[in-house]
């Protein structure tokens, strides 16, 4: 039989209400969610379950909101008996993979993802940087135009490998709308300008790295008991020291998820979980390798069903 990995979304899967079942549901829910809000000293739980939409959006609130629901969607999957052979998350999602893996704890997690996001807010001034998806073009030639705007003195880079003929790009608003230019020229089927606060997984989040660093050296880090694929390398990481490491470069380095999906193959899995809001990343494995099982677990319904698909697995 195959290998069972649990894979975690990052920004633009959340939505206001997600999680409201489970905390009805489970009284450990419940304490999760209680937990976040005294860790951060701000009322999270109440962000998630009323909005309003534009707040909840913001970097700061989305990915500490993101990571309570994915962690405790994680917990109800063990407490069921369901334990992965691997893990890996899209950019804020490797943070729920590595409470998941026991790298760190849930509440020194929610409170590094809302450093993180403050931080990243806090790198580029509003209005300066952005990013677009680029549909159907080769990784290599949107790499090499990317390469060309950037030595003009406009930085822009391939920020999301997200699967074969789905790259996002990133950096300054003139080098992405430059690169989007081109890329169209080069006969990309589609740009589309993101709606995001700034220039994601590019070298002008390296301020932010930085900073990031300082709050990772100040929380307990363990090595991982579950292997995490990283982003940044596309490989499967214990060590606590390389996985410090490796949350840094997340921050300006490629999102590498098609290598990291085909990494996970090549180790054995054929089936995944994603775990957390929204299917945005079951949709991106299924066009890497059509073979591979996925689920989505989201609520409640679909934990008690995919746990009883999962235990008849073994």
């Amino acid at each position: 039989m195959g290998k069972l990995a649990f894979v975690f979304p990052g920004q633009g899967s959340q939505a206001v209400g997600m999680g409201a079942d489970l905390i009805e549901t489970f009284p450990e829910a419940k304490e999760m969610f209680e937990a976040a809000d005294r860790r951060l000293d701000f009322p999270l739980t109440e962000l998630i379950l009323n909005g309003p939409e534009d707040v909840l959006k913001n970097t700061e609130n989305t990915q500490p909101a993101l990571l309570t629901v994915s962690a405790v969607l994680c917990a109800l999957l063990e407490n069921n008996g369901i334990k992965p052979d691997y893990l890996a998350g899209h950019s804020l999602g490797e943070y729920s993979a590595l409470f998941a893996a026991g790298v760190l704890d849930f509440e020194n997690a929610v409170y590094a993802v809302r450093k993180r996001g403050l931080l990243m807010e806090a790198a580029v001034p509003a209005g300066k940087g952005t990013m677009a998806a680029v549909l159907g073009l080769d990784a290599e030639q949107l790499k090499q135009i990317c390469a060309s705007v950037s030595e003009k003195g406009e930085p822009v880079q391939t920020a999301n490998l997200n699967c074969p003929g789905q790259i996002v790009i990133s950096g300054t608003v003139a080098g992405v709308d430059e690169a989007s230019r081109l890329a169209a020229d080069a006969g990309a089927r589609r740009v589309v300008p993101l709606s995001v606060s700034g220039p994601f997984h590019s070298s002008l989040m390296k301020p932010a790295a930085e900073k990031m660093r300082e709050v990772l050296d100040g929380l307990p880090v363990a090595d991982a008991k579950i292997p995490v694929v990283a982003n940044s390398t596309a490989l499967e990481e214990s060590s606590a020291e390389d996985i410090r490491n490796h949350l840094i470069e997340q921050l300006y380095s490629p999102v590498r998820w098609t290598e990291s999906v085909e990494r996970l193959n090549a180790l054995g899995v054929d089936t995944f979980v994603e775990v957390g809001p929204g299917k945005v990343l079951s949709g991106l494995i299924r066009k890497i390798n059509r073979k591979s099982t996925v689920f989505q677990v989201n609520d409640t319904q679909s934990l008690n069903e995919v746990s009883e698909k999962l235990k008849e697995r073994v």
